[in-house]
């Protein structure tokens, strides 16, 4: 070690508190781009080998009844390498324990083996193609019920009761996340996935020598929009529905979605840790520079180059940079693995491929060693400039001369204290605003997140207060007439029963197309309305469609632009409509429109397909046990268990991401209000001394320092809240994806609890430095050169 490398290390550890604050600041910019990027990075390797091993399709799509030659003709498209073809429909399972009934999606197994999506056994066995009653379960729902290899269960298949018997448990690449169709959270208790064989479940669907669900896996290079159209020329004859890339599959795009939103969280929050983490090492060197003039004089005098003396405080802030980056690294490692682990809860893979995010490391490693360089970069040249001799000389002391401000504030008869204040924040107004915008930056970060709580709530009443008034709703396996109501009525403890009519649309607006579902709105209807995010009912017109914003940004559409309407069910008819309104809209995508102009447009008396019951709470086990026994009855939603888990999910989740941003948030204001203290106190160790000296009270002098940076954060908090609503904005468009658009709203509340997080932080920051004042040697002090 050189003399320079060992005074270098006598000032770490002399500023050891000041580095800590600066490196925590760092840290967790660092530790957010680390874990994002990392857990990003690990969701997609464990993907990807998931989708090779296990052979994923690339297209899917589905059809009313095809003959299994099909299959062979979809091979033939150009650019498909593999097709296969099964059956597939919906079913209401009734488990033992279970009051309710639970509902699950069949699968037909081919006798030779699946060739694409192939399911994984994770336990037992798949079913013998020569028995008809066995069946294996998707793993999550056979763990939530216990349902081991060997026992036994019935289901309602098309309108038949059947005992099946659970031969294994598998997972399959196509339901990584597995949702019920209408649901908005999985819940692996309600709905499960079950593998049949092909004869039996042909059986039970009417489906011998057919097929209703395609997949194809393309090959290398080939055309995926060329084959989707080919694809849907081939089925429209037998009823196709639509086919449609990974990028409509419900499990690749809630992963897709997930993945989104971790490169926004990489992408939104480390600047503004490194920004306040490159002002404080300018604060902190700039006046250990400044404290040090005579030293750098004499090193200059004595023949040290100013090079050598500006590498000596450049290795300094790299140190502290090196510092914040070992501690960012480490803190990153660990919440990737809390990340994982939660996001375990709701994407089941097999295995998990973990990937640390070399990329991540090293341009985290070096934005923080360029931050610190750039951070002490302007007090390092001041440094340099100094001739030997005038570095030797005390700082010319500054002018003090009575202003207009100083002439203003004496008419206000304020004390002498309390003048010291606002003349130190007047005279030195670039170090007050460093120290201000410190203050500001954790302010927003705060409201950027606590926002998600106001937007949660507003989404919640939005969709199950204001849009979903029943307690209950029935899925039927077919459209039936409106007299379907009155046996609704008729069922235990229902007071009120209404139809709603949902049907696959293909919508193409210019060379822009999506597939989606279209909605029908009976007019009068209480139970289930169309409301958008203001809590608002949207009046359906008599002829016209009322889109989401995101369904229309995908589509290019305004307001009174025409948008064809291809219906993927029957009549298949093709209808161009104008988009009457476009609304705000949290929870999916589909079109909407006012059911007697659906109904007109397809030439067919009203029908529905879905039922929503207001059901007397008491009377809710006779209707499960009614619905279990009904064949009509496809699937069963029950609102108030809907409600409950998407509280329980979003309320433990959100809980840890706002305890960590609380936490982030509080850490930059006491670096920030911590090292502005630390550096007015050995400003004004003179001039806080002298004060002592003529009298006044320990709490009177100490009320200079602790008043001067509690006024600045009382300043900052309301720019920290400006700058936070800006950043809760952008990232709600950041994070909206096709299937979720978070609501804009901050609270009151929100910025009540922002400010009092940071002022509380900052208070106790001063606080601890209000101690070494207390514990100041005033001879010290006084021959303390200002």
């Amino acid at each position: 070690m050189t003399a320079l490398d060992r005074k270098m290390m006598r000032e770490l550890g002399r500023l050891w508190p000041q580095v800590l604050a600066i490196a925590l600041v760092m840290g967790c910019g660092i530790m957010v781009l680390v874990g994002a990027q990392a857990t990003q990075a690990t969701l997609e390797e464990s993907r990807s080998a998931y989708y090779d091993r296990h052979r994923f399709a690339d297209v899917f799509a589905g059809a009313t009844r095809a003959p299994a030659s099909i299959v062979e003709a979809a091979e033939q498209i150009d650019g498909v390498a593999r097709a296969e073809g099964r059956i597939a429909f919906q079913a209401v399972l009734d488990i033992a324990g279970m009051a309710e009934p639970a509902t699950a999606r069949i699968l037909s197994l081919s006798p030779e083996g699946p060739a694409l999506n192939l399911p994984l056994v994770r336990r037992g066995r798949l079913p013998l193609p020569d028995r008809a009653a066995e069946v294996a379960l998707n793993e999550p729902f056979a763990e939530a019920h216990g349902l081991v290899p060997g026992r036994t269960f019935r289901a309602v298949l098309n309108g038949q009761l059947r005992e099946l018997e659970v031969t294994g448990w598998v997972l399959s690449p196509e339901f990584v996340y597995t949702i019920a169709p209408g649901s908005m959270m999985p819940d692996d208790r309600r709905f499960g996935l079950i593998w049949m064989t092909e004869p039996a479940a042909a059986s039970a669907a009417d489906m011998t020598g057919a097929v209703n669900d395609l997949s194809l896996r393309l090959a290398r290079g080939a055309d995926e929009r060329a084959v989707i159209a080919a694809l849907d020329r081939l089925l429209e004859p037998y009823g196709g529905t639509g086919a449609h890339g990974r990028d409509r599959q419900m499990s690749h795009a809630f992963l897709d979605g997930e993945m989104q939103q971790l490169g926004v969280m990489a992408a939104y929050m480390p600047p503004i840790f490194l920004i306040v983490a490159g002002f404080l090492v300018n604060m902190v060197l700039g006046r250990l520079i400044a404290l040090e003039r005579t030293q750098i004089g004499l090193l200059k005098a004595i023949g040290y180059s100013r090079a050598e003396i500006a590498a000596h405080y450049l290795k300094l802030a790299l140190l502290i940079g090196v510092i914040s980056v070992a501690l960012g690294w480490g803190f990153g490692w660990w919440i990737a693995d809390a990340m994982i682990g939660l996001y375990g809860d709701y994407f089941r893979f097999p295995f998990i491929i973990r990937d640390f995010g070399s990329g991540a490391l090293a341009v985290s490693a070096l934005l923080g060693l360029a931050t610190v360089l750039v951070g002490a970069g302007r007090a390092v040249w001041a440094s340099m400039r100094l001739p030997p001799a005038e570095a030797m000389l005390p700082p010319a002391p500054p002018r003090f001369a009575q202003s207009a401000t100083d002439r203003v504030l004496s008419r206000l008869g304020l004390r002498q204290t309390t003048m010291m204040i606002f003349r130190s924040i007047l005279r030195w107004p670039g170090r007050a605003a460093v120290t201000g915008l410190g203050v500001a930056a954790s302010v927003a970060v705060l409201v950027m997140s606590y926002f998600m709580f106001d937007s949660v709530d507003r989404l919640a009443d939005s969709v199950f207060a204001q849009a979903n008034r029943q307690q209950v709703t029935l899925s039927l396996s077919q459209a039936k007439g409106e007299a379907a109501l009155m046996d609704a009525l008729a069922l235990p403890g229902v007071h009120r029963a209404e139809g709603g009519f949902g049907m696959p649309v293909r919508l193409i607006h210019g060379h822009r197309s999506r597939l989606t579902a279209l909605q029908a709105h009976f007019e009068g209807a209480e139970l289930a309305r169309l409301i958008d995010d203001e809590g608002r009912v949207v009046p359906l017109p008599d002829r016209g469609l009322v889109l989401p914003e995101m369904l229309a940004r995908a589509l290019d559409l305004r307001r009174g632009d025409l948008l064809r309407v291809e219906m993927l069910a029957p009549p298949r008819e093709v209808l161009t409509l104008p988009v009457t309104a476009i609304i705000a809209q949290g929870m999916g995508q589909e079109a909407h429109i006012a059911a007697p102009a659906l109904f007109r447009a397809m030439q067919v008396a009203p029908q529905v397909n879905m039922i929503h019951l207001a059901v007397d709470p008491q009377a809710m086990a006779r209707l499960n046990a009614t619905i279990k026994e009904t064949p009509a009855v496809a699937g069963l939603a029950d609102w108030s268990e809907v409600r409950r888990q998407f509280d329980a999910t979003l309320s433990e989740n959100l809980l840890t991401m706002v305890a960590i941003y609380t936490l982030i948030g509080v850490l930059i204001a006491i670096g920030v209000v911590y090292n502005a203290a630390r550096i007015q106190l050995s400003e004004r160790r003179h001039e806080l001394a002298t004060l002592r000296v003529l009298g006044f009270t320990r709490a009177e002098v100490a009320f200079v320092l602790v008043g001067e940076m509690m006024l600045l954060t009382l300043l900052a908090i309301p720019l920290g809240w400006i700058a936070g609503h800006g950043l809760a904005r952008g990232l709600v468009g950041a994070m909206s994806t096709d299937l979720i658009q978070i609501p804009f709203l901050v609270t009151r509340r929100t910025y009540a609890l922002a400010a009092m997080a940071v002022f509380l932080a900052a208070l106790g920051s001063v606080m601890v430095v209000r101690r070494r004042l207390d514990q100041m040697e005033m001879t010290t002090a006084l021959k303390a050169r200002e």
